[in-house]
Parts: C-alpha cells; structure tokens; sequence
C-alpha cells in the first residue's frame, strides 16, 4: 500500500467516525477491536484519575494522572517481547493513551484519528496489547484534543517515561536519573498573540527546592533520561560545572555522542546524556531562564559529604571576569522562604549603601537589576529593563497600580525580595 492510499483511507476512516460520532449524541463508537474479550492478567495497569498534586509548599494543583502520581509510574518493557496494558479511566470524559516514539500499528498507537480506540469514562476499561519497537527512551501522555481546555491531554499530569530495553545496552553508568519537565497553573495570554503561558515549572512534578534532591557520589557516572513533556515550551536545561555527553536523541542512539554544557528540548523531545560527577557541591540542575527556575524549573543535584545551599553559576559575558557561585534559591515561591541574603532597602531608591559608600544595584527575584532612575511605587519614573524578561519596557498601568512588562506590580515582584549583588 502506498502512502497516498493509506491517507485516503486514513481520511475516509475519519469522516466516517465524524457521520457516526454526529448521529449518535457525540458518543465515541466501539471500535471492532473494543468487543474482544479479555482475558488474563495485563502486564502494565495504568489508571487515570484527578488527584491534588503539591508540587512544593502549600502549592497545590488540581490535575488527572496516571495511578495517582505525577509523573507516572516508569514502565520497562523488553524489545520484542509482547506487552499486555490495561488502562481504566475513572475521569468523566473519554480518554487515550499514546505511545511515543514507538513502532507499533494504528490501533494500539494511541491516536484517535489513526482508528485507536479510547478508553471509556466512569471506571472504564480499554485493554491494548503491542510488541514495543525500537529500543531506548520512549514515553506515554494522554492524547485527548484539549482545545481551549487547559485542564486537558498535555496539559495535565497524564504523562510518564517508558524505557524499552533490548540487551545491548552497555551500561557504562553508575546511576540512572529520569528527569521529566513539566509546567502547570496555564493561562491564555492578555496581551498580543494568543499563546498560553504558564505559572509555575517541575521537574519529576516537583518545584525547585521541593523535591528529594538527586544523590551522587564523585567519580560517579551518571545517565540522564530527560524527557521535555511540555505542551508548548521548549527548555535550555543546565548542570554548572559539568558536561552532558549526549548519547541518544529521541531515544535512537546518536552516532558521535558529544559533550556539552547545555542540552536543548523542544515539546515532546528526549535526550539521554551522560554526566561525570567530578564537582563535588551542592547543585542546582535546572532551566537556563532564571525566571523559570525561580518558577521551579530545577532539581537539587548532591554529592555525598557536600553540605551548604544549592549553587548556580551565572555564566559570563566574554572578556569578562568569571564570576563566583551564588546560592540557589531552595523554595519555589519568590515570596517564600529561600536561602537567597536578603537586603531590603527603602522604597525609591536604586541600590543599597555599602560600607565604603557605594551604591549596588538591587536586584529582583529573577536575579536581574532594576535598571531606574529612582522614583516612588506610584508612578513610572522612566523607561525600566524589565526584572523579570530582561527586555526593555516602558511600565503600564492597570486597576491593580503600575506593573511591568511581565504583568507584576513592581511591589509584588521587588517586596521581600532584594539582595545585595556580588
């Protein structure tokens, strides 16, 4: 069959599901495939249900995932050898499972338009069976059409890592990490094109500071599955100090592994990359953006014996000076407890008093100086360097008093948040 006929008939398949869906109520119609009877034990049960996730403190959100935990459970399964899955759907509307990057026909694949049946609401039970091909870094999310559901399909917690293994994996690694990124609390954006956007970023479902972080020893030889399961965000994800030796790309091995200090991803991308832990310290591993990382887009990276905050490295401009660790924050929340040294100054001014007299700038949450010419909180002095994007912008108001390009109330984004630059 060529391409061309398998299209047509992929089509035809798709206007008659939409004839169908229409004359019976918006009702999904069992596929012939729905009908068969089940029998025996599946080798992977999956469960989709809301739960309330804390992805950091007193940070809830009210989300569906798989077997009650974001992300879910990690699946190993073994090339070549047939796998049973049972999937119950305990949310009220019809969902389906996709299976990402592997080989397998249309009616298991998970994609609706493709003939794979979904899996029924109210406690309802679909039952896929496949041979996983190829081997490497694969992974699982829901497939729903979200549309202008936010709440929905990628959006939500229905996302997990699956690794198909074949054997020829020489395990030249000490340790092995899954590190799945994710954002949460998106919202349709005000201003400009409609784009969504999002309030807070996790790594493994937990904020940066919140979750157990990754324990290492030197010497050690580390594999990073990393798995972008965004949306719509690309993320620049860093380790300072250290080099990530990529070694496979969407789970398929790369055929000259290379080191580097940064590995982008783009939605729905994987990179499996090697670190050697020959830094011994406290570690933030987390987006290069540090708006995203104040946001939570990090994790805690550890070396046995190593104590104190977790560090960032700022990288440098060229031709300049390298520039010394700085403390991490630990708490996801700008406003929460952090181990950042605090340095508040009266309201108006443009830096803080040092003992020598000189002034330094004060800087924002995110780490980036407030670039003013003075003034008070009531009205815009002049045109500002945005402290959150970097970018700048002249201030606009609002009901809620002057904001920033970034939409915050310059009290918001500054109050118990100003340290003294380094």
């Amino acid at each position: 069959m060529t391409r061309r006929e398998w299209m047509a008939l992929a089509y035809g398949w798709t206007s008659s599901a939409a004839v169908l869906v229409g004359q019976h109520g918006g009702r999904r119609m069992p596929s012939p495939a729905a009908d068969l009877p089940i029998v025996g034990d599946a080798d992977i049960t999956l469960r989709i249900g809301a739960v309330n996730l804390e992805i950091g403190p007193r940070r809830v959100v009210r989300t569906l995932a798989y077997n009650g935990a974001v992300p879910g459970p990690l699946l190993r399964a073994r090339r070549g050898r047939p796998l049973t899955v049972d999937v119950w759907n305990d949310s009220p509307e019809h969902d389906i499972v996709h299976w990402h990057g592997l080989h397998i026909p249309p009616e298991v694949d998970g994609v609706y338009e493709e003939g794979t049946p979904g899996v029924p609401p109210n406690g309802g039970r679909r039952r896929y069976v496949f041979t996983p091909e190829p081997a490497g870094t694969r992974w699982y999310h829901s497939h729903n059409p979200a549309g202008r559901d936010l709440k929905k399909s990628t959006y939500s917690g229905q996302f997990g890592m699956l690794v198909v293994d074949d054997g020829a994996d020489p395990g030249a690694y000490d340790q092995e990490v899954p590190l799945l990124l994710h954002e949460w609390e998106p919202f349709f954006r005000r201003n400009g094109p409609l784009d969504v956007e999002f309030k807070a970023f996790s790594i493994n479902g937990k904020m940066l500071g919140a979750a157990e972080p990754i324990r290492v020893r030197a010497g050690q030889r580390v594999l990073f599955r990393i798995v972008n399961a965004s949306a719509t965000l690309a993320h620049e994800l860093a380790l300072p100090g250290h080099q990530f030796r990529v070694v496979a790309l969407d789970g398929n091995p790369a055929p000259t592994p290379l080191a580097v200090p940064i590995v982008a991803l783009a939605p729905g991308e994987r990179v499996d990359a090697i670190v050697e832990m020959n830094r011994p310290g406290v570690w933030v591993c987390g987006g290069l953006k540090p708006a995203e990382r104040a946001a939570g887009l990090g994790i805690v990276v550890e070396y046995a014996g190593a104590t104190g905050p977790p560090q960032w490295i700022r990288r440098r401009a060229p031709g300049t000076t390298p520039s010394s660790a700085r403390p991490a924050r630990r708490g996801p929340s700008p406003m929460g407890t952090s181990r950042w040294r605090f340095a508040p100054p009266a309201m108006g001014t443009t830096g803080q008093s040092t003992a020598s007299g000189t002034r330094r700038p004060i800087r924002s949450w995110c780490g980036r100086a407030v670039a003013t010419a003075g003034g008070s909180t009531t009205r815009a002095p002049t045109p500002i360097r945005c402290t959150c994007t970097g970018t700048p912008s002249s201030w606009w108001r609002s009901r809620a008093g002057p904001r920033q390009a970034c939409g915050r109330t310059w009290w918001s984004c500054l109050r118990g948040s100003r340290w003294r630059s380094r």
